[in-house]
C-alpha cells in the first residue's frame, strides 16, 4: 500500500476538479493571446485573457445553472466597470471615489454568499488592473468590447467543457468526498494505536469533520441541483445519487464508535488485540480510496481479499479472548466493548460491499432509484435587495468588513501613487485578495500570500536569469500557469508559489522582465500585506468570539432535534426518514461551523479568545453528544435487541430534552447559577439493567449525561 501510495496521489491528483479546473482557467485565458500574437495582435490577445481570467474567478464548483448565471453577471458587470475605469483614471479623485464605491459596494456581496462575494471580487479586479492603464476615450471603448469578448469566450469554453460530461464534476465531487471519510476512518484507527494522544487525535478529527461536512454539502449542491440527476432520467444519475446516500449513512456509521479509548488500551494493550482493529479500519479506509479513485477513473474497485481476511481474524481473536478469559482477566464490559466495536466495523463493511455493488450495475437501466426527497435538502440563497439594506449597520460583520476594505483600499492606491512603482497596482492586488472578513483569515491568507510571494519570485529570477530559450521558458509558463490555478482552491501558498514565477516569465516575454521586477513584486506584497493586517486588527475589526454564542446555539438546536428524531424510532411508530436525515445534516452543519469557528480563534490575539477553554470543552461535548445519538439511531436500525421497557426510559429521554432547553436559556440569557437540575438514575426508573449487555438503556444514560455536562457548561460561558 505504502509503495504504490505516491503513484495513486498523483493519478488523484490529476483527475480530481482541481486540476481540471486548472487546464480549463489556463486553456480558457492564455489561448486568446496565443492565438492573436500569431497575427500581431498580442496587445487585443492580452485584453481578452484579461476578460476571461476576470470571468474565471466565479467559475469555482457548482451547479451549472449557478456558475453560468454567475458568469454573465460578471460578464456585464466588467464590461461596464472595464470602461467606467478606463473614463476615469486620468483624474486621481475621480478613480478614487469610484475605487472606495466599488469596494463597499461589492464587499458587500459576500451577504448573499460565496459565489456572489466571488463576482464582487472579479468586478474590482478589473478596475484594480485597468487604473494605471491610461488611453483615449474611443480605446477604452474597445479595450471594454475586447473585455467583454473574453469573458464570453470563456463562459462559452465553460459552458462546452461542461456539456461534454455533465457528470464529470460530480464524479470529482464525489470522489473528493469520499476520501475525506478515508481520511477522517485512519485518523480515527489512532485511537486503537499505543501511547497515541488522544487530545491530537480528537482536535485532527474535529478538522476532518468539518472538511467532510465541506465536501458533502458540495455534492449535495451538485446532485441535487443537476437536473439530468434530479429528474433521474439516466443509470449514471441514480448510480451517483444511491453511492452518495450510502457514503452519509456510511459516515454516520463511523461517527457513531465512540469509546473510552483509555480504558480500552490499560485493559487490552497486553492482549495486543487492538492493533488489529486498528488495521482492520485502515484497510476499510483504503477500500473507500479505491471507491474514490473508481469514480474518477471510470473503473470497478474490487473488495480486497486482505480486507477480509483482516476482519475475520479480527473475529477469531475477540471470541478466543472471550472463551480463554476463565480467570476473569479481562472485564465483561471491555470485552462487550470490543465485540460492539467489531460488530460495527462489520456493518460499515457491509455497507462499503454495498456501494461496490453498484458500480457491477453503473449502466444499468435497472438500476434503483435512492428514496431521498432532493428538494428538502437544498439550501436556497436570497438575494433581495431588502437583505442589503439590512446589512447597512455596523452590529453586521459583513458591513464592518465592506467598510474595512474600502479604507485600505484607498490607503492602498494612496501609497501606490505616492510610491510611483511601474506595477503599483500590485499592491492593491495584494489587499484585494488577503483582506477577508474576518482577522483569522485575513491572517492566514497573509501569511500564505507572503510565503508564497517570496519563494517564487526566487524561483522566476533563477528561471529568467539562467534559461534564455523561449520555447522552454514557455513550457515553463505553461506548467505555472495550470500549477497556480489548480492549487488556488486547494493550496493558496503553492498556488502563489507558481503564480509569481508566471507573471515574471510573461513580462519577460512582453520585453519587460528583470530581477527588478521581482523586487518590486515582493516589495509591493509586504507593503499589501501590512496595510491589510494592520487594518484587520484595528479597523472595524471582526472577531471569531462574536459569533460562538449564534453557533452554540445552532449546535445545541440540531443535536435537540437529531435526537428527538432518533427517540421516535424506539418511542413512535410514524417514523419519517426524510425528516430524520434533514435532522442529521443539520448536526453535521452546526458541528462544522462551531469547530471551524473555534480554530480560527486560536490565531486571533490572546485578549480576544474568551472562554477558550470552556468554549473547547462544549465543542468536545456537543460532538460526543451526537456520536452517542448516532449510535442509539444504529442500535435500532441495525441490531435485533429483546429489550422491550421503552416506555421506562422516557423519563429519561424526557430529561435529556429538559436539559438541552435550560442549556439553551442559559446560553441566551447569561445566567451565573446552576440550579438543582435533576439527573435521572438508570435504577430510578424500574429496569433491571445487566451492566454492560442493556446497550439501549445505558445509550439513554450516557445521552442524559452528555447534556448534564453540556447544561453545567452552559452557565460557565457568558459571550
Amino acid at each position: 500500500m505504502q509503495i504504490r501510495q505516491p503513484i495513486r496521489n498523483i493519478q488523484d491528483f490529476l483527475l480530481s476538479t482541481y486540476f481540471a479546473d486548472g487546464l480549463r482557467i489556463t486553456i480558457g485565458v492564455l489561448l486568446p493571446s496565443l492565438i492573436l500574437a500569431q497575427f500581431g495582435l498580442l496587445k487585443y490577445g492580452m485584453t481578452l485573457s484579461l476578460g476571461a481570467l476576470c470571468v474565471s474567478v466565479v467559475d469555482s464548483p457548482g451547479p451549472m445553472v449557478h456558475r453560468r448565471n454567475a458568469m454573465l453577471i460578471t460578464t456585464v458587470l466588467i464590461f461596464v466597470f472595464s470602461i467606467l475605469t478606463g473614463l476615469t483614471n486620468k483624474n486621481h479623485y475621480f478613480i478614487g471615489f469610484l475605487l472606495a464605491v466599488s469596494s463597499f459596494i461589492f464587499s458587500m456581496f459576500y451577504i448573499y454568499g460565496v459565489r456572489a462575494a466571488a463576482i464582487g471580487t472579479a468586478v474590482l479586479l478589473i478596475i484594480v488592473l485597468s487604473i494605471d492603464d491610461i488611453r483615449p476615450w474611443h480605446d477604452v471603448l474597445i479595450h471594454g468590447l475586447m473585455v467583454l469578448a473574453g469573458s464570453l469566450w470563456y463562459t462559452a469554453l465553460s459552458y462546452f467543457v461542461y456539456r461534454l460530461r455533465p457528470f464529470r464534476l460530480v464524479q470529482q465531487s464525489l470522489s473528493d468526498s469520499i476520501l475525506e471519510v478515508a481520511e477522517f476512518l485512519r485518523e480515527k484507527a489512532k485511537f486503537y494505536h499505543q501511547n497515541n494522544n488522544y487530545d491530537k487525535t480528537y482536535a485532527d478529527l474535529l478538522q476532518l469533520q468539518v472538511s467532510v461536512h465541506e465536501k458533502q454539502d458540495a455534492v449535495r449542491e451538485l446532485l441535487f441541483r443537476t437536473r439530468e440527476i434530479v429528474r433521474d432520467s439516466t443509470p449514471e444519475g441514480r448510480f451517483l445519487l444511491l453511492v452518495f446516500v450510502d457514503m452519509v449513512d456510511l459516515f454516520e456509521q463511523v461517527m457513531s464508535t465512540y469509546y473510552n479509548y483509555q480504558q480500552l488500551h490499560d485493559q487490552f494493550d497486553k492482549s495486543g488485540i487492538l492493533p488489529d482493529y486498528e488495521m482492520a479500519i485502515k484497510r476499510i479506509s483504503y477500500a473507500l480510496d479505491d471507491i474514490a479513485f473508481a469514480l474518477k477513473s471510470g473503473g470497478k474497485p474490487t473488495v480486497s481479499k486482505r480486507l477480509l481476511i483482516e476482519i475475520e481474524r479480527l473475529k477469531v481473536k475477540i471470541n478466543d479472548l472471550e472463551r480463554n478469559n476463565t480467570n476473569q482477566e479481562y472485564n465483561t464490559i471491555g470485552i462487550i466493548a470490543l465485540k460492539n466495536i467489531e460488530v460495527n466495523i462489520e456493518n460499515i463493511l457491509s455497507r462499503v460491499k454495498t456501494i461496490y455493488s453498484y458500480f457491477k450495475i453503473r449502466n444499468s437501466k435497472d438500476i434503483r432509484q435512492a428514496e431521498v426527497d432532493t428538494e428538502k435538502f437544498i439550501t436556497r440563497q436570497k438575494f433581495d435587495f431588502s437583505l442589503f439594506t439590512e446589512n447597512l449597520t455596523y452590529g453586521s460583520s459583513t458591513f464592518r468588513h465592506s467598510l474595512r476594505v474600502t479604507v485600505v483600499m484607498l490607503l492602498g492606491f494612496v501609497v501606490s501613487q505616492l510610491l510611483n512603482f511601474s506595477h503599483s497596482y500590485w499592491i492593491l492586488l495584494t489587499i484585494l485578495v488577503i483582506s477577508k472578513p474576518g482577522f483569522s483569515l485575513t491572517k492566514e491568507r497573509n501569511y500564505q500570500r507572503l510565503i508564497g510571494t517570496t519563494i517564487g519570485a526566487f524561483v522566476g529570477m533563477a528561471v529568467i536569469t539562467y534559461i534564455h530559450d523561449k520555447n522552454t521558458l514557455f513550457a515553463i509558463l505553461l506548467f505555472c500557469m495550470i500549477g497556480c490555478y489548480s492549487f488556488q482552491r486547494k493550496n493558496y501558498v503553492v498556488s502563489v508559489l507558481f503564480m509569481t514565477p508566471y507573471i515574471l516569465i510573461l513580462f519577460d516575454f512582453l520585453g519587460m522582465g528583470s530581477i527588478a521586477l521581482a523586487r518590486e513584486r515582493i516589495y509591493d506584497t509586504f507593503i499589501g500585506s501590512g496595510i491589510a493586517l494592520l487594518a484587520s486588527y484595528s479597523l472595524f475589526p471582526t472577531w471569531e468570539h462574536e459569533k460562538v454564542k449564534e453557533a452554540m446555539l445552532n449546535i445545541l438546536k440540531a443535536n435537540k432535534a437529531y435526537y428527538a428524531q432518533v427517540v421516535k424510532l424506539y418511542f413512535d411508530k410514524n417514523y419519517n426518514r426524510t425528516e430524520y436525515k434533514l435532522a442529521r445534516k443539520e448536526v453535521y452543519v452546526s458541528t462544522a461551523n462551531l469547530a471551524s469557528l473555534f480554530q480560527r480563534m486560536f490565531s486571533e490575539p490572546k485578549s480576544k479568545q474568551l472562554f477558550i477553554k470552556e468554549i473547547h470543552q462544549f465543542t468536545a461535548l456537543s460532538h460526543l453528544l451526537s456520536s452517542y445519538i448516532a449510535t442509539l439511531s444504529l442500535y435500532n436500525k441495525e441490531h435485533q435487541f429483546t429489550f422491550e421497557s421503552f416506555d421506562a426510559l422516557k423519563p429519561i429521554s424526557n430529561n435529556t430534552d429538559y436539559l438541552l432547553d435550560v442549556s439553551i436559556e442559559n446560553l441566551l440569557q447569561g445566567k451565573n447559577t446552576i440550579e438543582n437540575v435533576p439527573l435521572i438514575r438508570l435504577t430510578e426508573t424500574g429496569i433491571t439493567v445487566m451492566k454492560g449487555e442493556d446497550l439501549i438503556p445505558e445509550q439513554f444514560d450516557l445521552i442524559q449525561k452528555v447534556a448534564y455536562d453540556i447544561y453545567k457548561l452552559s452557565v460557565k460561558i457568558k459571550l
